[in-house]
């Protein structure tokens, strides 16, 4: 009882506020690093590609650490905020520093792939370390599906007026002043949100008495269990497709469309609009419809949007296209959350141990396995068409933009699809 006093002290509103803070550089700086090192400053491609590959396994190492930490964590601020508030403001000077090259590193290329290296690994760690923390107050702030469905809500909208910022106006914003001066922009925004919320989350620091869960044991008890794995593969054919969208979408547009970076911004707004609208529709079709069967809806209708977008010829019937799948990404958002929650509840029944931030963190790892998709994608448009850079795009840039955008993200969704078919939760029909 006093623990659930406490936690009912945190608003939703303030802790699903929290996402716009920690989406805004963590977007901007997956989506557009590629087309900022490779087109803009001449970085070869495969390089690029490389430092996708190793930081995949970087990623794969940090993320369990730092829910293991944070759940042996305990002070008087409690487990998370501690970890979070040293965190976020470190996020935001590595991401400042990615986009401000300096100059005498920007004009050698080998010195450009280390720094590039260096500061990717250091910006991605931190993000890991910071959403590790974030995601693991979700399940222990807020305990009732009820609270959960509204909270995640907010949350979401939260990340798609990120994304509309930090995605869909990045490019018209970059073109009037710059990726560096938008770069120190966005990070200032995002450590105020960030404050403003890691400081409000009152979560319980009632964990004295509460076994502290082993590292060794935690990954033997995710490891035997099957709903952690197929949801994990699942959301990480997602979470590839997603981040080829994001990335890829300013190549087909240059290169396919042979359009400015205004219609960039002009499709990422539309999708995005199109999805916070969405997830208004879909939390009202949730009441009807088990999580499960909008999940999966949302995954189908992502794998069929792709093929029509290839054969798109023209501005309007792409911006058609991207619109429908935009409705099929806010199914996943909606959704997504919910059905992690779920595992974790799932967990401490089974095992009697709250760990919160190990299974949200290595939940990451498998999303973020989409690292090893990614790379093979630009691997293979580099090697394949040629594109080494925006000084060598090759002979058909355009074709294999095409084909970052729409075959690789495809093949991942039909993956993504078949795969969830295979996970079997509870359903609660009354309080979803």
């Amino acid at each position: 009882m006093t623990e659930n006093k406490t936690l009912q002290k945190t608003s939703p509103f303030r802790y699903g506020i929290g996402m716009f803070g920690t989406s805004m550089p963590i977007n901007m700086f997956k989506s557009f690093a590629a087309i900022f090192y490779v087109d803009m400053l001449g970085l070869d491609m495969k390089k690029y590609s490389l430092v996708l590959l190793i930081y995949t396994f970087v990623d794969a190492i940090d993320n369990p650490v730092y829910g293991f930490l944070s759940d042996r964590t305990r002070t008087k601020w409690g487990r998370r905020r501690p970890w979070l508030i040293i965190g976020a403001p470190l996020l935001v000077l590595c991401f400042i520093l990615f986009f401000n090259v300096p100059s005498f590193i920007e004009s050698e290329k080998g010195m450009l792939f280390i720094y590039m290296l260096l500061m990717y690994i250091l910006t991605g760690t931190l993000d890991s370390l910071v959403n590790a923390n974030y995601g693991a107050l979700f399940p222990e702030l807020f305990r009732s599906d009820d609270k959960r469905a509204k909270t995640n809500g907010i949350r979401q909208v939260c990340q798609l007026f990120a994304m509309a910022i930090s995605i869909a106006l990045t490019p018209m914003i970059t073109e009037k002043i710059g990726y560096r001066l938008t770069a120190l922009i966005y990070g200032v925004l995002a450590i105020i949100v960030m404050m403003y919320c890691f400081v409000g989350c009152r979560e319980s620091t009632d964990y004295e008495e509460l076994e502290k869960p082993k590292l060794v044991d935690s990954i033997v008890a995710l490891v035997k269990n099957p709903h952690f794995w197929i949801f994990g593969f699942a959301g990480a054919f997602y979470s590839s497709a997603f981040a080829l969208i994001s990335q890829a979408l300013p190549f087909y547009v240059k290169y396919t469309l042979g359009l400015g970076g205004s219609t960039t911004t002009i499709m990422l707004g539309i999708v995005l609009g199109v999805a916070v609208i969405g997830i208004l529709v879909w939390s009202k079709i949730a009441k009807k419809l088990p999580v499960m069967t909008i999940w999966r809806t949302g995954f189908i209708i992502m794998a069929i949007g792709f093929i029509p977008l290839y054969f798109a010829k023209v501005l309007p019937l792409a911006i058609a296209i991207a619109a429908v799948m935009g409705f099929g990404i806010a199914a996943c958002l909606t959704t997504m959350d919910c059905i992690g929650a779920k595992i974790v509840d799932d967990d401490y029944r089974r095992n009697g141990v709250k760990r919160e931030g190990i299974i949200n963190s290595l939940m990451g790892v498998m999303n973020r396995l989409n690292g090893l998709y990614t790379s093979l994608a630009f691997f293979i448009a580099s090697e394949y068409f040629g594109f080494i850079s925006g000084d060598e795009p090759g002979d058909n840039p355009g074709l294999a933009a095409k084909v970052l955008l729409c075959v690789f993200p495809c093949a991942a969704m039909v993956l993504a699809t078949v795969i969830s078919f295979f996970l079997k939760l509870p359903e609660s029909k009354e309080n979803e």
